[in-house]
């Protein structure tokens, strides 16, 4: 039986694992085991929009609370820190409180889209949830501002915002 529709968004409604992982993140899931990843894999924004706009997957910010709400974030994303505090110090409660929250959407077998400023903290934060179970636990390649440019400047080479996806600001 379907998940009942909530009326919420497609990326924060109720949904259950489906039997297959969407053909967007099948490749992905090839790569990552060719390559030996330690997570199912890496997507590009403007995918890991369309899966989580379409619910079929969960966008999951691990940016600080600051640094999401200074810089930008994804409409109807849910939000679970990887690290925080001064100096960024990991969240040693990153796991159980992912679970958690994503336990209306299948728990550890929900298809998971982990993002963050670059790329870096969220394929960490990938890695850490696939050792703890998540068997579909991606990484949003080139973060939420992408790379630093030669101006050291980020937001001009890559990210969620250069590929004009949709993002709001507290």
């Amino acid at each position: 039986m379907p998940a009942k529709k909530t009326g919420a968004t497609p990326m924060t409604e109720a949904r259950t694992a489906p039997a297959a992982l969407p053909p967007e993140l099948e490749s992905a899931r090839a790569v990552a085991l060719a390559t030996g990843l330690p997570h199912a894999g890496g997507v590009p924004p403007r995918t890991a929009w369309e899966l989580a706009s379409s619910g079929r997957a969960v966008l999951v910010d691990v940016r600080s609370a600051e640094e999401r709400a200074f810089v930008g974030q994804v409409p109807g994303s849910l939000h679970v820190a990887w690290a925080g505090g001064t100096g960024l110090i990991r969240n040693p409660r990153f796991v159980r409180e992912l679970e958690a929250r994503l336990a209306k959407d299948g728990g550890k077998d929900a298809t998971v889209l982990l993002l963050c400023r670059s790329g870096k903290r969220s394929a960490a934060a990938a890695e850490a949830a696939a050792k703890a179970g998540f068997g579909r636990v991606f990484n949003v390649q080139e973060g939420f501002e992408g790379e630093r440019d030669a101006q050291g400047q980020r937001g001009h080479a890559g990210g969620w915002r250069f590929h004009g996806l949709p993002w709001t600001q507290d």
